[in-house]
């Protein structure tokens, strides 16, 4: 991460305030803050190989405790590629 840049302007004897205000903005982008900060706004982390190996077990789990409902006759497959019904969420 970089260090944090300062931007500093100061107000002309006769500048008015949008004025100030717009020479802020030029400056700001001609140093590539407001980039910069696009940029980082959705920012994550990464996760771990730790987490995701974790993840995967769980779904792996899930999978194969659903396949076996499945053979047992207790959840019917065509059912659950039809959606969620009246009451899923929109």
């Amino acid at each position: 991460m970089t260090a944090g840049i300062r931007v500093e302007v100061r107000r002309g004897k006769n500048e008015s305030s949008s004025a100030l205000i717009r020479r802020f903005t030029r400056r700001a982008q001609g140093l590539g803050l407001v980039r910069e900060m696009r940029d980082r706004r959705y920012w994550q982390r990464a996760k771990s190989k730790n987490v995701g190996h974790k993840r995967a077990l769980i779904s792996k789990v899930r999978r194969e405790k659903y396949n076996e409902l499945v053979k047992l006759g207790k959840i019917d497959p065509a059912a659950r590629r039809n959606g969620r019904g009246k009451g899923g969420k929109r």
